[in-house]
């Protein structure tokens, strides 16, 4: 992926879903608004209920343009046609998915809080890093501060992506230093997820 001007939506899917329903929100969420890449990232590991999801979730995507990457089950990508993949551990082979998925497959990964993780990655071959969360979660996992992505935004050409505890009040910060915000259950967990993108993608522009 390409860093854009200005901060896109990279958007992460709940961690279950259901089939007769989510395709039919997902679209409408896309509908209304644009996205950069949509990830695959299911608790489940069984790969008949991945394959599904990913099938139904590849026919919407694929058919807006938005490319859809699958948390970590490589051996999926080129199975089920999908565009790349997405390592929740920089310890995984960067340097292998990217043979596997030849230049054009998207290959990026989460590196916490962790500017070290993140160069390595980088230099490996990654097509974007992620860093978070960017607020307490109570979880203890460490914080992701503004001046981790202001460093990397000014020092480091390859894309950075904002994930974890995002609220519209950090989009404030972070847009001028992250190229890609990646929203989940922030707007999942929500009664009306197209409206509450709506209001992230208002927060980044104001």
């Amino acid at each position: 992926m390409d860093a854009p001007e200005q901060p896109q939506i990279y958007l992460i899917t709940p961690p279950t879903l259901e089939l007769s329903v989510f395709p039919d929100l997902l679209a409408r969420v896309l509908d209304a608004h644009e996205v950069a890449c949509l990830r695959l990232s299911l608790a489940s590991q069984d790969e008949d209920r991945l394959a599904r999801a990913a099938d139904a979730c590849r026919e919407v995507s694929h058919a807006r343009d938005v490319p859809l990457v699958i948390t970590d089950h490589i051996g999926l990508v080129d199975r089920l046609g999908l565009d790349g993949v997405h390592f929740s551990d920089p310890r995984k082979s960067v340097r292998d998915a990217r043979k596997d998925l030849g230049p054009d497959g998207i290959v990026g990964v989460y590196c916490g809080a962790s500017l070290h993780d993140g160069l390595e990655v980088g230099e490996a071959g990654a097509d974007y890093v992620a860093f978070g969360p960017v607020r307490d979660t109570g979880l203890g996992a460490e914080i992701a501060e503004a001046e981790l992505f202001g460093w990397w935004s000014e020092m480091i050409e390859l894309p950075v992506v904002a994930e974890g505890a995002i609220t519209t009040e950090a989009l404030t910060t972070l847009a001028p230093i992250t190229d890609f915000v990646a929203l989940g259950e922030e707007i999942w967990s929500q009664d009306d997820p197209v409206a509450a993108l709506g209001g992230y993608i208002a927060a980044l522009g104001s």
